[in-house]
């Protein structure tokens, strides 16, 4: 359901509050810069890929991309061979793309749709349920177990129509990971969004550098003076932070425009998603699922950015569009020109200075990183991975403080009791700071 109108007041409260200070909220803590290794060193970077990657839920794929049962598609975004099925009675799953033989995958085609997988070194057979079915001369084998050689499952859940998987057996359930993010999603129908475009780029940067040019808004009045800066009023944006270091911000259309559809960038004769409210209409609201997912929500479409590390200085930027059924009109594509033929030109500003960045932060000059107010979802980020690693693994040069408390954490925020002392003044002279 859409936020309640006890939300949407609250919302905009805060953004008032975020205009009218002249610094950050009483209370909040100072931030301690960034290491400098959290980005060139390969100490971090291989902490990253034992805990990070193999402990977090990641976005692997949308139904649309395994319509049927029988269907499957490989997917190695996350360095490891996973096969995702779609099984005959219906359920996703997601195994290993290793045989129990001699570790030959058992599908080599990007996706396709057969009865059985089946490896192609010695012919082993497997259910969509990843069941030993068959094998080549069995009678040489002797007291061969099938019930204990079927493919190894790693763990896959759905949100609607997005498939997530999760290497760690003991991490929460899906649901437990997004936490109140779940239920704020209800309004956008991730259930029946269909799949429009998706899209890989190579950058040669760290991966966190991509990813943290698109969650704060900081940034915008430079890089974005012409395509962003006018659709968001950056001095209004309101952070909030999640458990297990999510984040969301919303920022309003700047004064003066109109804040409907057509000031962010929505034309009229878009197909929309009919229970979106107020706040996705009128606002930029976007949401940062740790680890590598980015998602600015609309009433238009559901368009996540991921980041996936292909070395120590080079990722991989993922672009999806998911929208509403666009019938026989052509499918909608928010981050590229031309079905994939080159990024958008937000998403170009966003990019263009990441290779450079990189090589500067490699510098014998390069220390650390000093975060301001607006920059907080980077160090909840941080605060997040080191608690994913496990604070004492984490060489104490490449740690962050970890400063930021639960009175930060959604539901608390300190800035709701500024609030309600400082709109009466707001409103009894409006001009802006």
């Amino acid at each position: 359901m859409p936020m309640s109108p006890a939300e949407i007041q609250q919302l905009r409260d805060l953004m008032e509050y975020e205009a009218a200070r002249t610094a950050p909220p009483e209370g909040f803590p100072a931030l301690p810069d960034i290491p400098a290794g959290r980005y060139v060193d390969p100490r971090y970077y291989q902490l990253e890929l034992d805990h990070v990657w193999r402990k977090s839920w990641l976005l692997a794929g949308h139904i649309d991309e395994i319509p049927e049962p029988g269907c499957f598609r490989l997917w190695e975004n996350a360095g490891q061979p996973v096969v995702l099925v779609h099984a005959e009675g219906g359920a996703i799953n997601a195994f290993y793309n290793t045989c129990s033989h001699r570790g030959a995958p058992v599908v080599t085609e990007e996706s396709g749709k057969k009865k059985r997988l089946t490896c192609q070194y010695h012919g082993w057979s497997y259910s969509h349920e990843g069941e030993l079915m068959a094998i080549r001369d069995p009678e040489d084998f002797r007291d061969l177990d099938f019930s204990c050689r079927g493919l190894k499952e790693v763990r896959c859940e759905r949100f609607g129509n997005l498939i997530f998987v999760n290497f760690d057996e003991e991490a929460p359930t899906l649901l437990d990971w997004l936490g109140p993010i779940a239920a704020e999603w209800e309004e956008f129908q991730f259930d029946k969004c269909r799949l429009a475009a998706r899209h890989v780029w190579d950058l040669d940067c760290n991966w966190k550098i991509a990813m943290e040019a698109n969650t704060e808004v900081y940034h915008v009045r430079s890089i974005h003076p012409k395509t962003v800066s006018p659709i968001l009023d950056d001095r209004r944006n309101v952070n909030t932070l999640y458990l297990n270091g999510h984040g969301r911000m919303v920022a309003p259309v700047p004064a003066g425009d109109r804040g409907n559809l057509d000031a962010v960038g929505v034309p009229d004769d878009v197909v929309q998603i009919d229970t979106v409210g107020e706040i996705a209409r009128t606002c930029t609201q976007s949401y940062g699922l740790f680890p590598n997912l980015v998602a600015p929500l609309s009433a238009a479409a559901i368009p996540p950015i991921l980041f996936w590390p292909n070395g120590i200085d080079k990722c991989r930027m993922e672009t999806w569009t998911m929208a509403p059924d666009w019938g026989d009109g052509v499918a909608p594509d928010l981050w590229t020109d031309n079905n994939g033929e080159s990024l958008c030109q937000v998403l170009l500003e966003d990019t263009q200075f990441g290779e450079k960045i990189q090589k500067s932060m490699e510098s014998y000059g390069f220390k650390g990183v000093p975060l301001s107010y607006q920059e907080v979802r980077i160090y909840h980020w941080n605060q997040a991975a080191d608690q994913c690693i496990g604070i004492e693994n984490v060489p104490e040069e490449l740690r962050v403080q970890q400063v930021i408390g639960d009175e930060w954490i959604y539901p608390n925020d300190p800035r709701l009791a500024f609030v309600s002392a400082e709109v009466p003044a707001r409103q009894a002279s409006p001009e802006r700071p």
